[in-house]
């Protein structure tokens, strides 16, 4: 597994210093479904891009050379449609990909290699173009944020408020938060076991998606990801001692868009469902 690591990290390397970066995917004959080792290189590329500061996508469908040419036409189509909604399914920003067009038949001749079976499979595919923001933007100094979940929950409440938890960071198509998240839920959780007149409902949200559809959860290949990152933590809370009647949990899917960086849109927020009179 390491020498395949290392070979992809080269490739990725190479492939950055060119301002591109490339994957190609291969489909079977007369197929747009993407086979299931295919499928997996390509979540793989989508790690890999996961960081990287994107300008455009660009996605490109080809067939062998059998088929009539409208034919081949429109199952290339389909082949770049079904790349593309992997990209959307797994919260990329459908607004960087500015093309995906279905180029119809490669010629046999193009490739240099005797066996027409070979040459055919390797023109059934899908061309993945990332281009990289060149020069990289400059870092932008962040202003003062406003008060933070944990400030807000120790503060007065009331029924209907919503309290973003705006340091919890989940990886991108994972319902599980980054090691330093996790530092920050906790002092979150250590607020919400002492309130316990407060009643919530834990909302989940994805970015990216088509509509107000759910992305996928890359760990359960389920489309629920909203629902997962709602009930991861849920879960999380209960571990830390809030009980759990006092708390419900949703998945939002796309429902509610902050408008801006689509990566915001990856977020927990915190209902205020009920709040009891202590005695």
């Amino acid at each position: 597994m390491k020498p395949l690591i290392i070979l992809l990290c080269f490739c990725f390397q190479l492939s950055f210093a060119q301002k591109e970066l490339k994957h190609e995917v291969y489909f079977e004959t007369d197929q747009h479904d993407i086979p299931e080792t295919e499928h997996s290189r390509l979540l793989l590329f989508l790690s890999i891009i996961e960081e990287v500061d994107i300008e455009k996508i660009t996605i490109y469908g080809f067939t062998d050379d059998r088929g009539s040419d409208n034919y081949n036409l429109v199952l290339s189509q389909n082949r770049a449609d079904a790349i593309k909604e992997v990209f959307s399914n797994n919260e990329f920003d459908e607004s960087r990909i500015t093309n995906v067009d279905g180029k119809g038949k490669i010629l046999v001749n193009i490739i240099k290699e005797d066996n027409l079976n070979k040459i055919r499979g390797l023109n059934r595919k899908v061309e993945i173009i990332v281009t990289p923001v060149y020069p990289p933007k400059p870092e932008v100094v962040e202003e003062p944020k406003p008060k933070e979940a944990e400030d807000l929950l120790k503060g007065e409440l009331k029924e209907g408020d919503k309290i973003l938890l705006d340091n919890l960071l989940f990886r991108t198509g994972y319902s599980y938060l980054t090691k330093d998240s996790k530092v920050v839920l906790d002092r979150i959780a250590e607020v919400l076991v002492e309130r316990t007149n407060v009643y919530f409902t834990i909302e989940g949200h994805v970015c990216c998606t088509q509509g107000e559809r759910d992305a996928i959860d890359r760990k359960t290949k389920k489309r629920n990801l909203s629902v997962a990152r709602a009930k991861y933590i849920y879960d999380y809370l209960v571990d830390k001692g809030v009980k759990h009647y006092r708390m419900k949990f949703a998945g939002m899917r796309r429902k509610q868009p902050l408008g801006g960086e689509p990566q915001l849109d990856r977020r927990v927020e915190i209902l205020v469902t009920r709040i009891y009179e202590k005695k």
